[in-house]
């Protein structure tokens, strides 16, 4: 009687069944809100504080912090209320970008692209074909704005330009942006080893920016707060050359150039698996 005792008495403590299951309904929801609320939001402390506020909410209904567990859910409240408006401008971009392009169905998944196979191609050359192109442009100070498209399709979004599907050159490159060419004013967006398209319209980002920069600029911010490919930007007016890549610019020297985009291509990739 006394082992069966010890072994019945730690069960006559727990709290009813009905307990586990509102904390597992708990749990199940704020799986779901997560997923949904960092589908919009990329920024890392946003995330970070619905972490942790859901950690304390769900340590406090445990524990049955009634109060603690008030205030916990305040804030929550708050600080999603508050991200979603900050990041509205993001939002807006997205929605922007597809609903210019057509791709209405986009709006509210990222598709990505099923790679059954990527082309083979030399991707130093491809890189060093696009540092010619820019080192010429960034010392006559000829603006331009080129995309390397990563997972995210933008079939979609080049249908907004010309459609060339050349090879990658440096020629090329420079004479698509040749001031009084009639496919300068735009991107260029470029898919392994080819310029599908020219003269691409982005919606340019919303969200303010420390400095004075051009559409160029909150053009290439723009697509890269909707997908994860990485957009070069010649400065026209300085002949600065700038990446960027979800969401941030970057300036970059000459001899970081290289390296540079590697990183951030490879670091697309890494996200990206």
């Amino acid at each position: 009687m006394n082992m069966l005792g010890m072994l019945v008495e730690p069960v006559k403590g727990m709290p009813e069944w009905n307990f586990w299951v509102d904390l597992g309904l708990i749990v199940l929801f704020t799986i779901i809100a997560d997923i949904a609320i960092f589908y919009w939001i990329t920024r890392r402390f946003p995330r970070i504080f619905v972490i942790v506020f859901q950690l304390l909410f769900i340590t406090a209904y445990i524990f049955e912090l009634k109060g603690f567990m008030i205030a916990c859910a305040a804030a929550l409240i708050v600080g999603v209320t508050v991200c979603f408006f900050a990041n509205l401008n993001d939002i807006r971009s997205y929605i922007g970008n597809n609903v210019k392009s057509g791709n209405n169905f986009l709006m509210f998944k990222r598709n990505k692209k099923k790679k059954k196979g990527e082309a083979l191609f030399n991707r130093d050359e491809v890189y060093k074909k696009i540092f010619a192109a820019v080192s010429v442009m960034s010392k006559n100070k000829i603006g331009a704005i080129i995309t390397l498209e990563k997972d995210d399709p933008m079939d979609d979004i080049a249908k907004t330009g010309t459609i060339i599907k050349a090879p990658v050159s440096a020629e090329l490159l420079q004479t698509i942006f040749y001031p009084g060419t009639r496919l300068h004013d735009g991107a260029v967006i470029i898919r392994n080893d080819q310029i599908i398209a020219a003269s691409v319209y982005y919606t340019p980002t919303t969200v303010p920016l420390t400095g004075k920069y051009g559409s160029r600029h909150r053009a290439a911010i723009g697509i890269s707060e909707i997908c994860d490919a990485v957009t070069i930007v010649v400065s026209e007016e300085t002949g600065r050359v700038s990446f960027a890549y979800k969401g941030e610019l970057q300036s970059v020297a000459a001899d970081k150039f290289l390296s540079t985009l590697e990183s951030l291509m490879v670091r697309a990739d890494a996200e990206d698996k």
